[in-house]
């Protein structure tokens, strides 16, 4: 063995972690937390006059649960990439 496969052989293993798996935590946590509180607070038709009876907090909560799942799926799926890829090394 030469002097470059020792020190290959000695070099740490990379981590393989995607930002977007964070990414996606963060908005689906953020997301789960607004819908409810949407869905808690459908009957207070008081609280939503102002946004003419929408309730702006259970669509907004969907759409970041909904982006944050997308971005969960990217991230593990980059992760199982890169992780198959240094596995073949």
């Amino acid at each position: 063995m030469n002097k470059k496969q020792s020190a290959n052989a000695a070099a740490p293993q990379a981590m393989h972690v995607d930002a977007r798996i964070g990414i996606g935590m963060f908005f689906t946590l953020t997301g789960t937390i607004l819908t409810a509180f949407g869905l808690s607070t459908r009957d207070n038709a008081a609280a939503y006059a102002k946004s003419l009876g929408i309730d702006a907090n259970l669509w907004w909560g969907l759409v970041l649960l909904a982006f944050g799942v997308v971005m969960l799926a990217w991230g593990r799926r980059g992760q199982a990439k890169s992780e198959k890829a240094a596995n073949k090394k």
